[in-house]
């Protein structure tokens, strides 16, 4: 273990450092379980003990915190429709399995692998249709026709307030703000949906300060894990970018010493962990990446910090009333932007790569992903279903293996 505890002063100041990691997480933190209807105490317990997994794999080299994916919102929220609670926590306990494939590869072949397999015009068009794809819950949600009881116009009215202070947040706002909009775009949705009389009180009063939170057994089911397997491509890309990019800003190449291969099976042990006891799957976090570049603090004992201040949240009773008591249209109006930012970062990997859709062969590819994806198209084999991101998925590097490259003219 490398301890850097000389040159960032004392015990106190490194907690202090972490809790404020663990604050810029938060939002993000949360939300996910928030979205899908999952335990948020369990999102905090998977990802302190995650992180922390994570730590003793990679030698505590990294400073990296892990975090609930956002990847997963879409496809959580839809297996849980069709397949229920356990099936799904299975599924996504299955998800680890990607990882620790990809490490595999890596440790043997090199990164080069990714890249064949899963070059940018495979990974744009999924990681497009992940956020795209319940485009649709986003704005039920935002419009009071889903989970809630409040009307039209007030829900409207909410989930317009939570996106515009989002946005204006996310834009105009300075330094450590910047950092955390989607935090205070719920914090005033919250508010004004207490002030108008929203928000049940009497649940967060009656709930203890101590509460052990409640443990999901998962189950496994074929199709629901066939269907999320997939989806662990999104997470597990933006882990590599962000590795790398965390090591632009130390100064440290991380791709090999502790290894890519170790970073990804330390994030597949706690995304195993988070599935196993019920929390979304855990991933790298870009915001915490943002806080190192505003604090240049690289020690890697303040992410173990910010993980034993998360599981010490995940057993606060009355935190977990008050996330429950947000009401649903605060979160639709959030969803509209996040669900809209995933699409544009599927955009941004085409736009990077300066993709050339006049080709043929890539607007096949990108056209006919994004239509199967966004349409639901699904292909059944009796008791067995690939739709969505898997299907998607599938195609996509289907056709770009198949395909010839450039066209003769």
């Amino acid at each position: 273990m490398h301890d850097n505890t000389a040159h960032n002063g004392p015990l106190w100041r490194q907690a202090i450092a972490g809790a404020q990691i663990l604050f810029v997480a938060f939002g993000a933190l949360v939300l996910v379980p928030l979205l899908t209807g999952l335990n948020p105490s369990m999102a905090l317990l998977g990802a302190g003990v995650g992180t922390l997994l994570f730590q003793a794999l990679t030698r505590r080299q990294v400073p990296i915190f892990l975090g609930s994916s956002f990847a997963f919102i879409a496809p959580i929220i839809y297996a849980i429709q069709h397949w229920g609670l356990p099936a799904t926590m299975g599924a996504l306990a299955c998800v680890s399995v990607m990882y620790f494939v990809f490490a595999a590869l890596i440790a043997r072949h090199g990164v080069a692998v990714v890249h064949r397999f899963m070059p940018p015009i495979v990974i744009g068009p999924i990681i497009m249709v992940i956020g795209l794809s319940l485009a649709g819950t986003a704005v039920d949600m935002a419009m009071g026709k889903a989970g809630t009881t409040i009307g039209y116009g007030p829900s409207l009215l909410l989930a317009a307030v939570s996106l515009i202070t989002t946005i204006v947040i996310s834009i105009f706002a300075h330094r450590f703000l910047r950092l955390i909009p989607i935090l205070v775009g719920v914090v005033t949705g919250y508010v004004l949906a207490a002030v108008l009389g929203y928000v049940d009180f009497g649940k967060i009063a009656a709930a203890p300060w101590f509460a052990v939170p409640q443990f999901v057994s998962p189950e496994f089911n074929l199709s629901a894990v066939l269907f999320m397997l997939p989806v662990a491509l999104a997470p597990a890309i933006e882990h590599v970018g962000n590795v790398i990019a965390v090591g632009g800003l130390t100064g440290k190449d991380y791709t090999k010493s502790p290894g890519l291969h170790r970073t990804l099976a330390g994030d597949g042990l706690g995304v195993a962990f988070a599935g196993f006891v019920g929390g979304p799957p855990i991933t790298t976090y870009a915001e915490v990446t943002g806080a190192l570049t505003l604090t240049r603090n690289f020690n890697p004992v303040i992410m173990t910090w910010a993980a034993v201040f998360a599981v010490a949240m995940a057993f606060v009773g009355k935190f977990n009333a008050i996330l429950a008591s947000i009401p649903t249209p605060v979160m639709g109006g959030i969803m509209i932007l996040l669900f809209g930012s995933i699409a544009a970062i599927g955009l941004k990997t085409l736009v990077s790569d300066r993709t050339d859709l006049e080709q043929p062969r890539n607007l096949v590819i990108v056209s006919t992903v994004l239509v199967l994806g966004i349409g639901a198209f699904s292909v059944k084999i009796g008791s067995f279903a690939l739709q969505g991101v898997s299907l998607c998925g599938v195609v996509a590097i289907v056709l770009n293996l198949v395909l010839p490259r450039v066209r003769k003219d």
